[in-house]
């Protein structure tokens, strides 16, 4: 049976949306919609890895579970390792680092990503689901994934590349990533264990390290992309869905 652990990177300290975890939707702070979330999924345990106390507390104070981190990590993958290595002892056999600035996902397909990585096709899986518009073709914020075929619900594909902008027009291959990601037990290992990589800190995208050094990236298709809050304006737009 593959022990499964959800952990969610969370931190105050964003460049462009400071304090974003403790922002209210539905007066109640994004990363509590968060946990609920991954909770609802039912797939496993699951932890908040913070270098901050007043989100550790938050958590603890609502009957979640917490770990305050070094606040040394520079990404957010780093500071789930700190978890996974210290607090779990390197046990899950899944790691999955669920970012903590997407709380409309549905749990369901939390639970997907988990089924697929207990087939062992992969070393890292993670969703993506169609480009709905131009805005979407231009916006840097918004992380396009390339596939070696079309993906449906609950079929992945193998990932070819990960970028914000392209100067080509995008190919009916191109999707647009949800960052959320699966590792196999080894997989986050050696993740951890290699340099950032000359595209990861161009493209500041993280999945690039594990791409150019030929991990396999599986990539599954979600019908409805959720809002991940970057800035204001991502916050306004996840609050009127939520809050209506």
């Amino acid at each position: 049976m593959n022990k499964i652990a959800i952990i969610i990177p969370a931190r105050l300290n964003a460049e462009r949306l400071p304090n974003k975890p403790l922002k209210l939707i539905n007066n109640k702070e994004m990363i509590r919609h968060v946990y609920e979330v991954a909770k609802y999924s039912n797939v496993g345990q699951v932890i908040v890895a913070t270098p901050d106390q007043e989100i550790f507390e938050l958590i603890k104070k609502h009957n979640g579970q917490a770990i305050l981190t070094s606040d040394k990590h520079k990404t957010g993958t780093d500071r789930v390792f700190e978890v996974f290595e210290e607090e779990l002892k390197s046990k899950p056999d899944i790691i999955i680092n669920f970012q903590g600035d997407m709380p409309n996902l549905n749990p369901n397909v939390i639970n997907n990503l988990a089924e697929h990585m207990k087939k062992n096709l992969c070393d890292i899986g993670t969703l993506a689901s169609y480009i709905e518009n131009s805005h979407e073709e231009k916006d840097h914020n918004v992380v396009k994934v390339i596939t070696d075929k079309s993906i449906t619900n609950k079929l992945f594909a193998k990932a070819v590349d990960f970028f914000r902008i392209s100067n080509n027009p995008l190919n009916k291959l191109t999707y647009h990533h949800v960052g959320i990601y699966a590792f196999t037990n080894k997989a986050l290992i050696r993740y951890v264990s290699l340099k950032r990589s000359k595209l990861e800190l161009e493209r500041k995208l993280e999945q690039m390290r594990a791409l150019e050094d030929g991990m396999k990236i599986d990539v599954g298709y979600i019908d409805s992309c959720p809002l991940s809050v970057d800035t204001e304006e991502d916050l306004k737009a996840v609050k009127e869905i939520m809050e209506n």
